[in-house]
């Protein structure tokens, strides 16, 4: 019987040593991958601040993988985004913000990551003769943070984006009609200019338009239809140089004062700059 007592207190005290053991090495183990995550990490911040985003964005996405359910995989997710963004890879930009999302969907910094993928699909817009997906897709993720995170300054931003953004969708639309003015197809530009009214009589483009129409319908022969657009211009934008040249289109004398007038809006920074380092 004691032989038994004595034998099994030997084996307890030989799994308890065991467990020791195995949870001393376990800390061990964590202390190493927590350091060479931070390792990781600050190696990426300096390749940053030397201007080698590519370097810097494989660093953090190491820091990321090193230790995934640590508070700073996600922040290594972001700055893995930002290194991309800052050589101009916005592709990559594009995939590490995406994941960030999928991967971290309840992390404080989602606005963020929406609001960094608006910015980067309008970075990518070249000019209206060009695709129409960076536009839509930056419209797209530029009213979800409107939407979704209102009381934000990336909300704030995002609303003079989608300004801009607007009146890049209105030149595509007077780029096509101007085509087909040009070749003399007089119906899709017709549909074109109308478009341009019915959907954007906020734009600086809309004169133009009315005064297309005037000319076009006039040119058919659709005298009545051609004075309504007129009357509609004439209405609200009468010092407008656009209605000079409607009004001449039915009286080929008419010469009055030119009046020059001057649409302008200021230019505003990209918040990425200014609140990137609020990421670390």
């Amino acid at each position: 019987m004691r032989f038994f007592i004595l034998s099994l207190f030997t084996i307890l005290i030989f799994l308890t040593s065991c467990t020791k053991e195995k949870t001393l090495v376990e800390v061990i183990e964590k202390k190493e991958i927590d350091l060479q995550m931070i390792d990781a990490y600050e190696a990426g911040l300096k390749a940053l601040e030397n201007n080698d985003g590519l370097t810097a964005a494989k660093k953090f996405s190491e820091a990321e993988l090193l230790f995934p359910q640590s508070e700073w995989a996600p922040r290594a997710a972001l700055m893995s985004a930002y290194s991309y963004y800052s050589q101009g890879y916005y592709s990559d930009t594009i995939y590490e913000l995406k994941r960030f999302i999928n991967t971290y969907p309840r992390h404080p910094r989602t606005d963020y990551a929406y609001y960094f993928l608006g910015i980067t699909y309008y970075d990518t817009i070249v000019d209206e003769t060009k695709d129409l997906d960076p536009i839509l897709k930056s419209k797209e993720y530029f009213e979800y943070v409107i939407k979704n995170f209102s009381d934000t300054d990336y909300a704030l931003d995002a609303k003079f984006k989608l300004e801009l953004i607007n009146e890049f969708l209105v030149s595509k639309e007077m780029y096509l009609a101007r085509y087909y003015f040009e070749k003399e197809k007089w119906i899709p530009a017709i549909n074109r200019f109308k478009l341009v009214v019915e959907n954007y009589n906020d734009s600086i483009f809309i004169e133009e338009a009315l005064h297309r129409l005037v000319e076009i319908h006039y040119k058919i022969g659709l005298v009545d239809e051609a004075k309504k657009y007129a009357y509609v211009l004439g209405y609200n934008y009468q010092s407008s140089q656009w209605y000079e040249k409607s009004f001449k289109v039915f009286n080929k004398n008419y010469s009055p004062k030119k009046i020059k007038m001057k649409k302008d809006k200021s230019k505003k920074k990209s918040l990425i700059e200014k609140i990137k380092t609020k990421i670390f």
